[in-house]
């Protein structure tokens, strides 16, 4: 994996984040433990900082107790204009916005510089998690693994996220740069690696492709030698924990994730 990209890309997304954070903030939706200010124009008695209940409740003055749970903060806005329009403001003008946001955490691990569990202070996306846990490490994989639980009563479960490390990092789509939730599980495994031995010009491990053959894998360590012999070739791949030696492989077949290929020395 290429981190220049990695680092290219989330330059461009923090120094353009505040921005893309306000733009989106109003989509967040409150829940227990959120800090919320709320402002009534010309009204600075009933301008209040509300916190959330465990119920999913906040008190405001003049209407009391009311239900906010999963509302955005525009939704909450309309509904205090709403209540305090009916007999005790006329056309009152209300504003609410994030004061605090509660708790939230998840868990990285993986290929990061830093694994661990981190807090999501606002909207928090995987780039800004990953920079967070110090970036990508040198061997991560293809993809990252998100496991997301939902804890509803009435339909408790789990989704699993497969994030396209390749297109968010070198082609810069950030339709994979998904919001991260409280409780999320992200891991990003490491590459998986073809090893290569004997009469080549590099001998050494190289990364895994889909499709990969013996003759590219061969192309990619430099070439056969002029000591190579190549109608000899074989591979040590393992198998449910047993290796298998494969003789005379063809230069067309396909090779596997930590397969070993071994070019012997010709005698003639």
């Amino acid at each position: 994996m290429a981190l220049r990209f990695f680092y290219i890309i989330l330059y461009f997304f923090l120094a353009f984040g505040t921005a893309c954070s306000l733009a989106l903030a109003d989509n967040y939706t409150v829940g227990p433990g959120d800090n919320l200010d709320i402002t009534v124009y010309d009204h600075k008695d009933l301008s209040v900082k509300s916190r959330v209940a465990g119920d999913g409740t906040i008190r405001f003055p003049l209407i009391g107790e009311f239900n906010v749970l999963g509302k955005t903060p525009s939704e909450i806005s309309v509904m205090i204009e709403r209540k305090l329009g009916d007999g005790y403001i006329l056309n009152p003008q209300v504003a609410v916005s994030m004061s605090e946001y509660r708790s939230r955490k998840a868990t990285i691990l993986g290929e990061v510089d830093k694994p661990g569990l981190y807090d999501l202070v606002g909207r928090v996306f995987l780039l800004e998690l990953i920079s967070k846990a110090g970036g990508l490490g040198k061997d991560a994989g293809r993809e990252i693994i998100i496991t997301r639980n939902f804890m509803e009563e009435e339909s408790p479960g789990q989704e699993v996220i497969r994030i396209d490390l390749r297109r968010l990092v070198e082609e810069g789509d950030l339709s994979q740069n998904i919001l991260i939730m409280n409780g999320d599980n992200v891991f990003i495994p490491q590459v998986d690696k073809i090893y290569v031995t004997g009469e080549v010009r590099r001998p050494a491990s190289y990364q895994y492709d889909k499709d990969l053959t013996l003759i590219q894998v061969i192309t990619n360590a430099g070439g056969l030698t002029d000591k190579a012999s190549a109608r000899n070739i074989r591979i040590i791949r393992e198998k449910n924990g047993e290796k298998k030696v494969i003789r005379r492989v063809p230069m067309d077949a396909r090779v596997l994730p930590n397969d070993v290929v071994v070019v012997p020395e010709s005698f003639f």
